[in-house]
């Protein structure tokens, strides 16, 4: 593994996004939004009927979290992955829509992975069971679409070198079912 630390800026650009490879550590630094089951189904919905979605997908990045409430002085609370396979019946038309990359946690299903492949996205891999220190990197958290969902409202998030794993690339190399040795112990 390269021990070098890799600062990717987001939104992602396409020229980062074909430099990520399956297996690697990159640290996150700008605008990405929350979403999980509850918003996507609503995103997809909204799509499917020709509505106006409330923040543009294009080149934007989704974190599946439900963040707890933000401690005083802090812009959240504890903010870990939820499983991402809860969203791979809305993420391939999501991608086509836009959707450049996602954050969550688990395998994600072959139709993700093509539409990442046609698309030319990216999945992340974030840390389980990490969400306090996760917290530490988001910098600004507000809820922008869905209110209603409590947690689960969608909410654009400033953040600062979130850790996370390349888990499929834009090749659709895969972290998780290459079974490539040398991430074994990861």
């Amino acid at each position: 593994m390269n021990d070098t630390l890799k600062i990717v800026s987001v939104p992602l650009t396409d020229e980062a996004m074909l430099s990520l490879r399956a297996g690697e550590m990159v640290y996150l630094s700008g605008e990405i939004y929350t979403g999980r089951d509850a918003a996507h189904k609503r995103l997809y919905e909204m799509i499917q009927k020709g509505e106006t979605l409330p923040f543009e997908l294009n080149g934007k990045v989704i974190y599946y979290a439900g963040p707890c409430p933000a401690k005083p002085g802090q812009a959240i609370g504890s903010v870990g992955p939820t499983t991402s396979g809860r969203m791979d019946a809305y993420s391939p038309l999501l991608i086509s829509h836009g959707l450049k990359a996602m954050i969550g946690k688990g395998y994600r299903s072959p139709e993700v992975k093509q539409a990442i492949i046609d698309h030319g996205g990216v999945y992340f891999a974030a840390i389980g069971g990490a969400a306090a220190l996760m917290a530490k990197c988001v910098k600004l958290s507000e809820v922008i679409a869905f209110d209603d969902l409590g947690t689960e409202a969608v909410r654009r998030l400033v953040i600062e070198k979130l850790p996370v794993i390349v888990a499929i690339d834009s090749k659709g190399s895969d972290f998780y079912s290459d079974g490539t040795e040398q991430y074994r112990c990861m």
